[in-house]
């Protein structure tokens, strides 16, 4: 199966090819600097990593790319190539959310089975969504969630995964294992195969991200608000 693969959600940029089976041919993958910087190198990462490859953009199979949630230029920035390269190339495109992308993260480096997969959604808020793997299938536990960090709510016996810690750490529920994990290419690849399997694939006008908040910046007020409302520090 031959892939080409892409995030753009957080501050880093991850792309990899998958030429052929995945245990024949280790895939070909770049991982740099994102944000504002992701517009601008993405589309010749992808053609350098392409050519390295030896593959066309009409040989493959899908593009599979993360729609969100995460940074509103970043998914704008992965559904606009996504939709531009398949289109041109007349091939399929495979959105997968990111929260899930980082729980496959967190159980191919740490083993996790059981995760709550957290994302920093800047103003002092974060997402997150819970998903269990059951034989090798991952199940999301309840809807996509957006709030403070202290609203996370982490069962017994799972596991914290995402790029929150950092900027959240003392809110963030205490007693759950932390893996730190950020949606990657690689991610996105080993969830690729079941994802096809079962038809999520869409033609290129279905790259489309996937918001969970609706505004994209907080006013003075807001701001000023925020940290009014945040606990002093000793």
């Amino acid at each position: 199966m031959n892939l080409l693969a892409f995030d753009t959600s957080t501050d880093s940029l991850s792309v990899a090819v998958q030429r052929g089976a995945a245990l024949s041919h280790e895939p070909i993958g770049h991982q740099g600097a994102g944000g504002a910087q992701a517009s601008a190198v993405l589309i010749p990462v992808i053609r350098e990593l392409l050519a390295r490859a030896g593959l066309r953009l009409a040989q493959l199979d899908a593009i599979v790319f993360g729609q969100g949630p995460g940074s509103f230029t970043g998914l704008r920035t992965a559904c606009s190539v996504a939709q531009g390269l398949a289109f041109g190339a007349g091939v399929p495109v495979l959105p997968v959310d990111t929260l899930l992308a980082v729980a496959q993260q967190a159980r191919e480096s740490a083993g996790a089975q059981q995760i709550v997969a957290v994302l920093d959604a800047r103003m002092d808020e974060v997402y997150w969504a819970a998903y269990a793997n059951e034989g090798g299938a991952w199940r999301r536990q309840g809807d996509f969630k957006l709030g403070r960090p202290e609203d996370v709510v982490v069962p017994a016996g799972w596991a914290l995964a995402g790029n929150a810690f950092a900027a959240y750490a003392g809110r963030l529920p205490q007693g759950p294992p932390r893996i730190e994990a950020v949606p990657t290419a690689q991610s996105l690849l080993g969830l690729a195969p079941a994802l096809l399997a079962a038809g999520q694939a869409v033609p290129a006008a279905g790259a489309l991200p996937l918001y969970i908040r609706d505004k994209v910046a907080q006013t003075t007020q807001e701001r000023a608000a925020a940290r009014a409302a945040q606990p002093s520090r000793p």
